[in-house]
């Protein structure tokens, strides 16, 4: 396995099969698309970086939505202290995205201060 591929390549969610020029995009969308392969040294290594960078990108955005997905469960069950708890997860994934420019710094403040005035509103 290459040094670039082996951290995206064991994801579940990317898998890459050069040689057919057929990339599942997500397991979870159920679809594939057919990719033309670059033959330039450069376009294949653009190709590898965006491999990478999308794979890195669906991680912190995801790491997100979990976090929200909990806050969101603890507040339906009105369980404020729980929800509490997960504020700084939260504020610590958002930051992390926007810091890597995954999502923008204005987005990363907005969904910190909606759920701090979500969870303080129990």
């Amino acid at each position: 396995m290459q040094r670039w591929g082996g951290l995206i390549r064991d994801l579940p969610f990317v898998t890459m099969f050069r040689r057919s020029s057929i990339r599942t995009i997500s397991t979870y969308e159920n679809y594939e698309e057919v990719v033309p392969i670059p033959n330039i040294a450069s376009a294949k290594k653009r190709l590898r970086q965006s491999e990478k960078r999308r794979g890195l990108n669906r991680l912190r955005k995801g790491a997100i939505r979990r976090v929200l997905k909990e806050i969101r469960r603890n507040i339906e069950a009105g369980d404020k202290q729980a929800a509490t708890a997960l504020l700084p997860q939260l504020a610590k994934a958002a930051d992390k995205a926007a810091k890597r420019n995954t999502i923008h710094k204005n987005k990363a403040a907005r969904i910190k201060s909606r759920w701090m005035k979500k969870v303080q509103a129990l």
